[in-house]
């Protein structure tokens, strides 16, 4: 009786140890983390060559959510738009309304009826990404923010942004947090914005400053611009960054070496950190695609002209040297991680 007992016991551990193995074989075996593809930062992203507008990189470029602060550059399209035509000038005095001063968000604090010209709230847009500013100029534009808006997706459809629909000057989330409610748009259309921008604009008279005073005096904001890789990695002088839960940390990038530029658009990173080092991986992506004749050649015919570049005269002779290292190298002053 005792010898068949223990034989059953011997038989129904034999019957589980292979459960049991398997079991604590895969215990063990599981990852402590996730592996990552490497796309995980961001849910959408595309590189342009600027001098031909082809493309030399995308993944989901086509991923369609809310672009955030980005939105801003077609603000300043419509704003230069009108510029061009000569309806208002740089100088114009914008009056800021109490629509334009309870806006929210990243701002200037515009009080109700402060009056600034156009071009110091355009600084004010494209370095401190203002909203205040976004909503005052709209409505000195077009009469309304509404109005304005319009002329933002006329705009977007003359420029074939077919995934866009612009709701307002500023990116800002809507009251009611409903996506079908808040600008939507995709990493392919902000890169076909801003390739017109860089091309027919002198945008980069704004976004290539790193830091700017507004409002000298008791009230002054000493503006520093959102876009960290100004300084920190080679040639970046653009464009703009954007944030929101909904829309996650985007950014439309542009960077010129060597006569030649790159465009780079990320839209849904979970952190600027990892939108900002992944964004310097794409520019030197980028411009290792480019062929080695490609020039960009910046507008000459904008009537709102960023200052002169003076060159200086030739240095004197200098003993040999070892030879300079190529394009590319050493070229980002943080360094990225490796995976």
């Amino acid at each position: 009786m005792r010898l068949s007992c223990r034989l059953g016991v011997v038989f129904c551990l034999a019957a589980l140890l292979p459960t049991l193995v398997f079991a604590a074989t895969t215990k063990r075996a599981a990852p402590t983390r996730p592996e990552s593809d490497g796309t995980a930062n961001y849910k959408g992203a595309i590189v342009l060559d600027a001098a031909t507008g082809n493309v030399v990189f995308e993944d989901r470029a086509d991923y369609v959510g809310p672009p955030a602060s980005v939105a801003k550059l077609m603000t300043f399209l419509v704003v230069h738009d009108r510029l061009q035509r000569g309806d208002l000038s740089l100088q114009t005095p914008v009056l800021t309304t109490a629509e334009a001063a309870k806006t929210g968000g990243s701002q200037v604090y515009l009080a109700e009826k402060e009056v600034f010209p156009v071009e110091e709230l355009l600084y004010a847009l494209m370095i401190a990404s203002a909203n205040d500013a976004a909503t005052a100029l709209a409505i000195h534009v077009a009469g309304s923010r509404a109005a304005f808006v319009e002329a933002m997706n006329a705009r977007a459809r003359e420029l074939g942004m077919a995934q866009t629909t612009f709701r307002s000057p500023h990116g800002l989330p809507p009251s009611s947090r409903q996506l079908s409610d808040s600008d939507v748009t995709s990493p392919r259309d902000l890169a076909k914005l801003s390739l017109h921008l860089l091309r027919h604009t002198d945008i980069l008279k704004y976004t290539s400053v790193k830091t700017r005073t507004f409002r000298p005096g008791p009230k002054q904001i000493d503006m520093v611009n959102h876009n960290h890789l100004l300084g920190k990695v080679a040639g970046v002088d653009g464009l703009k960054t954007g944030f929101t839960r909904g829309a996650g940390f985007c950014l439309a990038a542009t960077a010129y070496r060597n006569n030649r530029r790159v465009v780079v658009v990320t839209m849904g990173s979970p952190d600027s950190k990892s939108r900002d080092i992944k964004i310097a991986e794409l520019i030197e992506k980028g411009f290792s695609a480019l062929p080695v004749a490609a020039p960009f050649q910046a507008p000459s015919n904008s009537p709102i002209q960023p200052a002169p570049r003076v060159t200086p005269p030739p240095p004197p002779p200098a003993p040999a040297k070892a030879p300079a290292a190529a394009e590319g190298d050493a070229v980002i002053k943080f360094s990225i991680p490796k995976r």
